[in-house]
C-alpha cells in the first residue's frame, strides 16, 4: 500500500501562484501513474492533470490548460502541480492520487481507476 500525504495549499489572490507537492510512501512512484483532481463545495470531483508512469505523457483541464503544470520526480517519490495565475474558480480541496499500471504512457482521467488517494489541501484564491 502507498500513502500520500499532499501539501503547499493556501490562500493566495487573483492571479498569484501555488505549488502543490504530493509525497509518497510506502510504495516508489515509479509503477504508479498520477493524478490531481479537486472538489469545490457542493461540486463533483474532477481531474484537473495526470501524468503517466513515464512522464511522458499528460493531461489538463481545459479549464487549467497553460496555468498549471504537472511534474513528477520519481527520485524524490513526489508529485507537483505548479498553479500559475490563479482564478478564484480554483477554490477547492485539491487531491493527489496513483493508479498502479504497467502502461508506461498512458494517462488515467477517472477517479475510478485510481487506488490510492490523499487527504486532500485546500486552496483558495480571493479576487
Amino acid at each position: 500500500q502507498v500513502q500520500l500525504v499532499e501539501s503547499g495549499g493556501g490562500l493566495v489572490q487573483a492571479g498569484g501562484s501555488l505549488r502543490l507537492s504530493c509525497v509518497a510512501s510506502g510504495r516508489t512512484l515509479s509503477n504508479y501513474a498520477m493524478a490531481w483532481f479537486r472538489q469545490a463545495p457542493g461540486k463533483e470531483r474532477d481531474i484537473v492533470a495526470a501524468i503517466s508512469r513515464s512522464g511522458g505523457s499528460t493531461y489538463y483541464a481545459d479549464s487549467v490548460k497553460g496555468r498549471f503544470t504537472i511534474s513528477r520526480d520519481n527520485a524524490k517519490n513526489t508529485v507537483y502541480l505548479q498553479m500559475n495565475s490563479l482564478k478564484p474558480e480554483d477554490t477547492a480541496v485539491y487531491y493527489c492520487a496513483a493508479k498502479i499500471t504497467y502502461n508506461s504512457g498512458r494517462t488515467y482521467l477517472t477517479q475510478y481507476e485510481y487506488d490510492y488517494w490523499g487527504q486532500g489541501t485546500q486552496v483558495t484564491v480571493s479576487s
